[in-house]
């Protein structure tokens, strides 16, 4: 009897052994990310590449669940309770379109790492930059704090800049402000502002009319995801209508445009794919500081200047970061 007890006890321990073992073997949960975009291009590209840059492999240790509203913003909000519903670890909204979505979802929304065109402290998103104290961080773009900047370049390349056409999209709820910002500081610089509305792609040439007929001798753009969608388009009609223009976006100037001012986006979607990584790996997005880019780029279109027969002064050519040649 001792001897089968023995065994017995030997047994169990065995046991008791593997199944240790088993559990211990058991895959750690894959972390669950989901990614949402007003449409598909470079930044996404840059966000996946830093993914695998530190050191994820979706289907081994992430899973990313992309949507993607193709240029049409009414599609945001149904996107981004399909993404919530999968219960990700967090939701990455790459841009502020997606941003103002995720952020009126219904239900319980996970932690939400962003990019924001204007300061999300003025806008209530934040506590402070360093401590943003909420359920959301990532990076501010400072586009809209560029604006009298960008005036200022137009103006020191044309000289007799004196009444800029301001394209805005008048359903985009940041327009208005963004007028109003710009106006006042082109204002001090001694050059009036003509608002050019357009609400969708086939308004636009009307839009440039307008500021032909009020005698427009340049153009800004005030950022809105219509514009963003058409770069190329916006580009073809300042060349058409010989309107010098500074853009907030390069792409613009890639696209034929003639300079552009502002943030590099596909590196500040690299760094949205650090935030995730931070939250994935059980930071808070209340103790992460949202950042602002180190470098601003100046980006110049020496071909598209010579069309319009402007000499660019080279203190701003020394400046450029990039000159299109």
């Amino acid at each position: 009897m001792t001897a089968r007890r023995t065994l017995l006890a030997a047994l169990g321990a065995g046991a008791l052994v593997v199944a240790l073992s088993s559990f211990a073997q058991q895959p750690a949960k894959i972390p669950r990310l989901s990614y949402i975009a007003f449409g598909k291009g470079p930044e996404t590209e840059a966000f996946v590449r830093a993914l695998h840059e530190l050191g994820y492999i979706e289907g081994r240790n992430i899973i990313v669940d992309y949507r993607f509203a193709e240029g049409h913003e009414d599609r945001l909000p149904s996107l981004v309770q399909e993404l919530t519903g999968l219960h990700p670890n967090a939701l990455v909204a790459a841009d502020p379109p997606s941003f103002r979505a995720a952020i009126r979802g219904a239900g319980k929304i996970p932690p939400i790492v962003t990019r924001f065109s204007s300061d999300p402290v003025a806008s209530g998103f934040a506590a402070s930059l360093a401590h943003p104290g909420g359920n959301v961080t990532g990076v501010f773009s400072l586009y809209s704090d560029l604006a009298g900047k960008r005036v200022e370049i137009l103006k020191e390349a044309v000289p007799s800049l004196s009444r800029a056409m301001v394209l805005l999209d008048p359903h985009d709820e940041r327009s208005a402000a963004g007028y109003a910002r710009t106006k006042r500081l082109a204002h001090r610089l001694g050059v009036e502002t003509i608002p050019a509305e357009a609400s969708s792609a086939d308004k636009l040439e009307r839009a440039f009319e307008r500021a032909q007929r009020a005698k427009a001798n340049g153009m800004l753009v005030i950022r809105a995801p219509l514009f963003v969608g058409n770069t190329a388009s916006i580009a073809r009609l300042a060349a058409r209508f010989r309107l010098p223009a500074i853009y907030d976006d390069a792409r613009y100037v890639d696209a034929g445009g003639l300079m552009s001012y502002g943030s590099n986006v596909a590196s500040l979607a690299g760094r949205l794919a650090v935030y995730a990584d931070k939250i994935l790996k059980g930071a808070r997005p209340s103790d992460l500081p949202i950042e602002q880019p180190e470098t601003v780029e100046l980006v110049v279109n020496m071909k598209t200047a010579k069309a319009l027969g402007i000499n660019i002064p080279q203190l701003i050519l020394v400046r450029a970061d990039r000159v299109i040649e």
